[in-house]
């Protein structure tokens, strides 16, 4: 029996099932519907794409896995060297791993054994953003701050190596006042809280936040899984302010195979590159590096800038806006857009209940969550196409909603 994700197993619906998919299109025995949040916001360029497909099978006539202890190949080689040229500022020091969560974990281990490696052994606490998600796995629950996703960790207390604070300046300038000594890493999804609600904030708040952590020598980590390669209408908000560790996954193979990767500064590098045994990093996710991941990688890399993808969700955003602009229901709190990005916002989550089923008819997909019905389609999306699913949504409250 299959046990699915983010479900009450006992009385869910019956999933859909999909028996092909190419382009943006998602088809099961009985219907064609777009996919309009892209598989978790990671098929950035559709299904079945054939550049991505045709490195993969290519890498996989000649081997499908090999272990980077003690081991190294030409696919993770040309991905590090692509990345260090692609990605901004000195980020390019390449620790692969197998998810977002996992990339996230190591991350945050960077940041710790920083400081120890330089004997500061006083700093163990994460400064975090309050509604935050970046993934869930232990570590990465316990700087996330979502009461729907990690409420599990209530069993434990308050943890008091993690402070969370509101996206207001303010707020932030007093946690560094308070906290900063104490800080090894202010965390933070950039610009797009994604799991926690779509919510928007500010880029002022992320330059001073830069600002505060050179101050205080707080390492900055940005966890781009979910906004980077275009979703807030930058390629990576990185690409504005700059983090010390850039955090990526989902649109990095396109979708098309599950990596990630934690890229490090120079400084941070540094703190490891040494002769003592204890001072390596000791993780190793066995498909670290996996070579059929880093081809798709490198063809998705490719792609984005033969695409102009920057470009795309820039447009896409305009349409969003448009499409939106002046649609008010007594039942929404807020319409929020940004880059590919579309969420309206309702008070009550059962007006979204029955949605998916209403939009599967219509020939979408989505999957509303909590209270936020969301577009986070494919890059490559007609206008027509996008302005369906926006047609979709907005007949949702015009005729049939709760």
């Amino acid at each position: 029996m299959i046990w699915y994700p983010y479900q009450q197993m006992k009385n869910m619906n019956a999933p859909y099932e999909i028996i092909r998919a190419e382009g943006p299109y998602l088809y099961t025995k009985d219907a064609k519907l777009l996919d309009s949040i892209s598989s978790w916001w990671s098929v950035i360029y559709g299904y079945h794409q054939p550049q991505i497909t045709a490195a993969i099978c290519q890498q996989a006539e000649k081997f499908s896995h090999i272990m980077l202890g003690g081991l190294t190949h030409k696919p993770v080689e040309e991905l590090s060297e692509k990345l260090a040229a692609w990605l901004p500022g000195d980020l390019d020091y390449c620790f692969f791993s197998d998810s977002g969560s996992v990339a996230v974990e190591v991350a945050l281990k960077m940041a710790l054994q920083y400081y120890v490696n330089r004997g500061e052994n006083n700093r163990c606490t994460v400064l975090a953003l309050e509604h935050a998600y970046h993934g869930d796995t232990f570590k990465t629950m316990s700087v996330g701050d979502d009461e729907d996703y990690h409420f599990i960790l209530q069993v434990y207390g308050k943890n008091p190596y993690v402070v969370h604070i509101p996206t207001e300046i303010a707020a932030l300038e007093k946690a560094f006042a308070q906290y900063g000594s104490e800080l090894n890493a202010f965390i933070v999804e950039p610009l797009l809280q994604g799991a926690g609600g779509m919510r928007m904030y500010d880029i002022a708040f992320l330059q001073r936040a830069r600002e505060l952590c050179d101050e205080y020598g707080v390492l900055l980590i940005f966890d781009e899984v979910a906004t980077g390669f275009g979703r807030t209408g930058h390629r990576f908000v990185a690409d504005v302010v700059l983090p010390d560790i850039l955090v990526l996954g989902k649109g990095l193979t396109g979708g098309h195979i599950g990596h990630a990767v934690t890229a490090a500064n120079k400084k941070v590098f540094a703190a490891f590159y040494d002769d003592a045994p204890e001072k390596a990093l000791m993780h190793g996710p066995t498909f670290m590096g996996n070579p059929l991941a880093c081809a798709a990688a490198k063809a998705s890399i490719e792609l984005y800038d033969q695409l102009d993808v920057t470009a795309r969700a820039r447009h896409m955003e305009e349409i969003a806006t448009r499409e939106l602009a002046g649609f008010t229901d007594p039942r929404i709190r807020e319409i929020r857009i940004m880059g590919g990005c579309a969420c309206i916002e309702v008070y009550d989550e059962k007006t979204l209940a029955g949605y998916q089923q209403f939009a599967y008819a219509r020939g979408v997909f989505a999957r509303p969550f909590l209270t936020c019905l969301y577009s986070m389609a494919p890059y490559i999306l007609t206008d027509e196409e996008l302005i369906h699913i926006y047609a979709v949504m907005k007949e949702w409250f015009v005729n049939y909603g709760g």
